[in-house]
């Protein structure tokens, strides 16, 4: 038979349902994928991270931009221009270095690389570079809806055509014959017009590309930070409502033989002096007091509006059961440990869920029936663990009484819900011959 895989005993379980991961699995899990992403190479070491970070660097407007504008200067010195083409290369190349902090001196860009083009009627090559970095810088930062950008440009370029349609109707040009009337609504001549539309579109579009998936990839980081901070809210809320059960476990069991036993001695020990009867009942009051304030805390806990340190114990298992018992004895009533069944290994987490299902319901025993016997009867058989408490007391009451502090209790609540962690289940009521009876089925 396989064993399966233990859970951790603290971990928080929906009712009558098995528990497929702990808040301390997906501690763990989250310890085990930070170690698996620092085994990987971190994203930014790549050459395509390292060259988004320069481009994203302040500085690499301005050395680009200088840069463009003195290949200008250069290429303005072998090829001569008019001043007008000079005056327009130079705008258009030096406002590059302004665009990351004024992305709309794109439209200057573009602009004065038009103009130089419809000066001179050639592109230089700084132009040609300047009018694709202009564009992509609007689409990028979306200065205007990439529609209005293009549509913008389409009728800068028609501009620019007719600029060109009307020289070489004047003047003439190599390659083209005397324009006369209606030559000049000829589709040939309107070919830059298409051209420059087509450029203006694709650096525009590619812009507009980067901006959407740096959006997408902000608003996954930021849904994914969301989702985290909710899985850890989630986290804690479970922690607490385990703190709270394993508190309600080790302290109550503890404090009310401590209230037992005080009130007890006043009954059963003759001769005590009036002095010493009054401190035994000052002790009976105060650890009834503790509990009260310990119910609080519960409350506090399980609600999550604030939450300690987490307290720390060596965790039982059946073999304190005996001890457990004594401790009964000695304080209220009697009690007797019977186990049947085969002697096998039971997993620690099954151990210590039964340890405080026995705890839980020898604190009941004491609380409402005093002076009761109690029977703990574990039955191990090859996966599953069977626990029976049960007693010769009145009883359950037809109609519960309510309890003291104005809250309901917990410990019926945490062994169901240990129950349900271990993909078992827990019946109380009246036994077959009379009494309160707790019987646990924890199968593994």
């Amino acid at each position: 038979m396989t064993r399966p895989r233990e859970l951790a005993p603290w971990s928080d379980a929906p009712a009558g349902g098995r528990v497929e991961e702990s808040p301390y699995d997906t501690h763990h899990r989250g310890e085990r994928s930070a170690a698996t992403a620092a085994e990987r190479p971190s994203p930014e070491r790549t050459p395509r991270q390292r060259l988004r970070r320069w481009t994203s660097a302040p500085a690499y407007a301005g050395l680009t931009g200088g840069a463009l504008t003195l290949f200008a200067a250069v290429e303005l010195l072998l090829v001569p221009g008019s001043a007008i083409t000079a005056f327009a290369v130079l705008v258009c190349t030096a406002s590059l270095t302004l665009r990351a902090a004024h992305p709309a001196v794109g439209l200057l860009t573009v602009g004065a690389a038009l103009l130089g083009f419809a000066t001179d009627g050639n592109m230089a090559y700084a132009t040609v570079a300047g009018l694709l970095m202009g564009c992509y810088t609007l689409g990028r930062h979306r200065v205007q809806h990439p529609a209005v950008l293009v549509t913008a440009g389409s009728l800068a370029a028609l501009t620019v055509n007719l600029v060109h349609i009307d020289r070489w109707a004047r003047d003439g040009s190599p390659g083209l014959p005397v324009l006369q009337g209606t030559d000049r609504f000829s589709l040939g001549l309107y070919a830059e017009t298409l051209v420059l539309t087509v450029v203006i579109m694709g650096a525009v579009s590619a812009g507009d590309a980067v901006r959407a998936r740096e959006e997408t990839r902000r608003t996954r980081a930021a849904a994914q930070s969301r989702l985290l901070a909710m899985e850890r809210r989630q986290a804690a809320q479970a922690e607490r409502a385990a703190i709270a059960r394993e508190l309600h476990d080790m302290i109550a069991h503890s404090v009310s033989m401590i209230a037992v036993r005080a009130e007890s001695a006043t009954y059963t020990t003759p001769g005590l002096s009036p002095p010493t009867r009054d401190a035994f009942q000052e002790i009976a009051g105060t650890a009834r007091s503790s509990m009260a304030e310990l119910r609080r805390l519960l409350g506090v806990l399980r609600t999550g509006t604030d939450a300690g340190p987490a307290l720390t114990a060596p965790q039982p298992s059946l073999a304190a059961l005996g001890e457990l018992l004594d401790q009964h004895c000695a304080v209220d009533g009697s009690a007797e440990l019977r186990v049947t069944g085969e002697e096998i290994g039971v997993p620690s987490s099954w151990e210590l869920s039964a340890y405080r299902i026995v705890q839980e319901a020898l604190t009941n025993v004491r609380r409402h029936a005093p002076g009761a016997h109690a029977v703990v009867e574990i039955d191990q058989r090859p996966g599953l663990l069977r626990v029976r408490v049960g007693d010769d007391g009145p009883g359950p009451p037809a109609a519960p009484a309510p309890e003291p502090a104005g809250r309901p209790g917990h410990g019926l609540v945490g062994m169901r819900e240990r129950a349900a962690l271990l993909g078992g289940s827990l019946t109380t009521g009246r036994g077959p011959a009379g009494g309160y009876l707790v019987e646990a089925e924890l199968p593994w």
